[in-house]
């Protein structure tokens, strides 16, 4: 199985360098929130058919949002939503259009491959 994890500022459309593992490998839950200056992300993982190097056709879309306290390394990350209605709420017009395009650059076949309802959440309405 392929896949690929883009995380997000809120409202930013070009992703981070660091992914979701790397950005809360070494977080700790936040417990309370009081006295925590929370940044908010959104994390999106795409899945697909094949390797680690090369995708063959994207199948899955997963999103959640996900919030971080640099500071003091504490953090929340959401359950992985999975429903189309909720992918095209959570994500920003700017972050739809970077991710058709990187999809679409990154392998054209698996862009191709891929079902109508997956290309579709990627459309700025």
């Amino acid at each position: 199985m392929w896949k690929q994890n883009f995380m997000f500022r809120a409202q930013e459309s070009k992703p981070l360098e660091q992914s979701e593992n790397e950005l809360f490998h070494d977080t700790e839950p936040a417990l309370d929130s009081a006295g925590m200056h929370f940044e908010k992300f959104i994390s999106v993982w795409v899945q697909g058919e094949g390797d680690d190097g090369a995708p063959t056709a994207y199948t899955n879309v997963y999103v959640r949002t996900a919030t971080l306290d640099f500071k003091k390394r504490a953090g929340f990350l959401q359950p992985l939503q999975g429903r189309s209605h909720q992918i095209k709420q959570l994500l920003t017009p700017g972050q739809k259009a970077f991710l058709k395009n990187w999809l679409n650059k990154t392998s054209p076949q698996a862009w191709n491959a891929a079902e109508d309802h997956f290309r579709e959440l990627f459309e700025v309405e």
